[in-house]
């Protein structure tokens, strides 16, 4: 695997009105993350509806960023499902798409209180699996976040090249990079604590964030004052959950079509207190 950048965006997923793909404004919001600057992204994960997406519509959208993008471009596939068997099936459609790596969520469903049988699911995977395997760990979707030394364990795995950690909990950083080979990719996946998780060791981060304030996700590996913003900034939008990654990023520039039922869009009320907060030169 060649090496990833440090910073990606979860990016979101536009369908139409009539529940479709939106290619054209997917196509959009990867043009106008690239020319920010942006090398890498996260396509199909939590952020993106990955869960809800059909078979065939993972492929689509990693082919048109490809296509959009060229070979420079890291892509890294959402894997969200619950068993062995319907991973390696969206894996295979990863990599015919010609993504680079996949980012495997834990499945929890019926696994949740069995670290072992979870580790297995892993393994299983990675052993199926013809792209790098990245696991995701996100406690705040799934209710379940895996265990420090199950990481450790499955950093073995000659696949498993990686990880990103959703929690929020700096003091997983240290712990899992030091039972680890090095080279090993460890991403936060929690916009409040991009500077802690660098100044502890991860390597990057990848963030819904990064959708409407890449330029601070970036700057804050390093930087604490845009640390200081972008917290302030993603915690008004997380307020709102999903529906406030897809509203800030239209605020700042992008097409976010429509959400796949039942998720709903933000309404105006929450739409404009949110701009106040967040983005108040957005719209004027």
């Amino acid at each position: 695997m060649r090496t990833p950048p440090r910073t990606m965006a979860a990016l979101i997923t536009p369908f139409t009105t009539a529940g479709s793909v939106d290619d054209s404004a997917h196509r959009h919001n990867l043009r106008r993350l690239a020319d920010r600057g942006l090398g890498g992204f996260l396509i199909g994960g939590s952020t993106g509806q990955g869960p809800y997406l059909e078979t065939g519509e993972r492929g689509a959208l990693i082919a048109t960023a490809r296509d959009e993008l060229g070979s420079s471009a890291f892509l890294l596939a959402g894997i969200s499902a619950q068993s062995v068997r319907q991973a390696v099936l969206q894996i295979s459609e990863a990599a015919t798409a010609d993504a680079d790596a996949v980012l495997v969520i834990t499945p929890t469903l019926l696994l949740r209180k069995d670290h072992d049988l979870v580790a297995s699911f892993f393994r299983l995977v990675a052993d199926g699996s013809p792209l790098p395997v990245f696991c995701y760990s996100v406690p705040a979707v799934t209710s379940y976040e895996l265990p420090v030394d199950t990481v450790v364990e499955l950093a073995g795995h000659p696949s498993i090249v990686g990880m990103k950690d959703s929690g929020g909990d700096p003091d997983r950083v240290a712990p899992v990079l030091n039972g680890v080979d090095d080279g090993y990719y460890f991403y936060t996946g929690a916009s409040r604590i991009v500077h802690e998780a660098h100044r502890r060791g991860a390597y990057g981060a990848i963030t819904a964030s990064a959708n409407y304030a890449s330029e601070l996700v970036d700057s804050a590996r390093t930087d604490l004052d845009a640390q200081d913003r972008l917290s302030a900034i993603s915690a008004t939008v997380e307020r709102h959950g999903i529906a406030g990654t897809y509203a800030a990023a239209e605020m700042e520039g992008f097409n976010p079509g429509t959400m796949r039922s039942p998720l709903e869009t933000l309404n105006a009320e929450n739409r404009e207190e949110m701009r106040q907060l967040c983005c108040p030169g957005a719209g004027q």
